[in-house]
């Protein structure tokens, strides 16, 4: 047998057209100066040009089968009444590119709706964000894992206001730990209620991005809304809530499980956490970065991880999240290398 000494040819470039439906609003598919067509033509490599409602995609035949799919997926998205824009694009780019064989079309993610306020929609943005809101819906107890700006805090909150709306509970009780990061409380000025509302105030406002602001004081002064310190949650069994613990990675072992165990009949709680941005003294653990040892396998409780991936702020903080994560890993495979090598010695 011998070996062919002919060169390897290269693959032929690809050319497919998509063909528009009458409904769809092509200003609309293709942004306001062709903005989402020329971020298409960049990330695919593709040339793509347009006459009438024929779109014509032209390049490496992978990079224009996943053009046609993501204009497939595009036009879905605008059948629900959705809008586009270049973030949706990247997003629905990402999704395809990280396809599994259980992966769900990018536009059932990012067309699933779960609050509409003043004509603003909360939605899934990434696989993993519509994983952790499903997942609330079928547990009793859920934990989201992850970094900053993954939607785990807001997503829960939304899924809170939704069960209220819906009459599924009688109350939302938001919580988070007030530990100091760099600050001691007693330094602050003012009452200890204003020296607590700092840590809170993140909750209000995510509060105010979801209901009417008018409403929101009488709902407080109700009971129906009710945002506290940890603390406040002791020695009280609570019935028919929607419970959220925020920064969890700040609570002890002891507060945790004291948390856990404010659950009554008719309740959700959604526990959420960053374990890399933990605030406690030195040499105290984190509760949250144990819980999911002591509970794993326990039924109708579940854990659900968040990455840089899904990071759904400005882009720069995915990169700064990502560059956090490398960083972190290089230093563990330091110290394992360090250990390796005194073991040998």
């Amino acid at each position: 047998m011998t070996e062919s000494n002919q060169p390897a040819t290269s693959v032929p470039p690809a050319r497919h057209t998509v063909v528009v439906p009458n409904s769809i609003d092509m200003v609309t598919l293709l942004g306001p100066g062709d903005e989402h067509l020329g971020l298409i033509e960049k990330r695919f490599g593709c040339e793509v040009h347009v006459r009438g409602n024929r779109i014509t995609i032209s390049g490496d035949p992978r990079e224009v089968a996943l053009a046609e799919r993501l204009m497939d997926e595009l036009v879905a998205i605008l059948r629900t009444g959705q809008g586009i824009t270049p973030e949706v694009v990247e997003r629905v780019e990402a999704m395809l590119r990280a396809e599994t064989a259980t992966s769900e079309r990018p536009a059932d993610v990012l067309s699933l709706n779960i609050l509409s306020n003043r004509g603003r929609s909360i939605r899934p943005k990434t696989l993993n964000q519509k994983r952790y809101v499903e997942t609330i819906d079928q547990h009793t107890i859920t934990f989201g894992i992850g970094p900053a700006g993954t939607g785990k805090t807001y997503l829960a909150m939304a899924k809170a206001v939704q069960a209220l709306q819906a009459k599924q509970v009688n109350r939302i009780i938001l919580t988070r730990p007030a530990v100091e990061a760099g600050e001691r409380l007693g330094y602050l000025p003012g009452t200890l209620s204003e020296k607590i509302d700092p840590y809170l105030r993140p909750l209000y406002d995510a509060l105010h991005d979801m209901l009417d602001p008018e409403s929101i004081p009488k709902l407080l002064a109700a009971g129906t809304i009710e945002v506290a310190p940890l603390a406040y949650m002791r020695g009280r069994s609570l019935n028919d809530s929607f419970i959220i613990l925020d920064e969890a990675q700040n609570t002890t072992p002891e507060q945790m499980k004291m948390f856990l165990t404010r659950l009554g009949f008719g309740s959700k709680i959604v526990v959420t956490g960053d374990v890399t941005q933990v605030d406690l003294p030195s040499g105290t653990s984190s509760g949250l970065r144990i819980v999911e040892g002591i509970l794993d396998g326990v039924e109708d409780l579940a854990f659900v991880r968040l990455t840089s991936h899904d990071v759904v702020r400005h882009k720069l903080v995915a990169r700064i999240v990502a560059a956090y994560d490398e960083f972190d890993a290089r230093i563990i495979q330091r110290k394992g290398t360090a250990a390796g090598s005194r073991f040998e010695q």
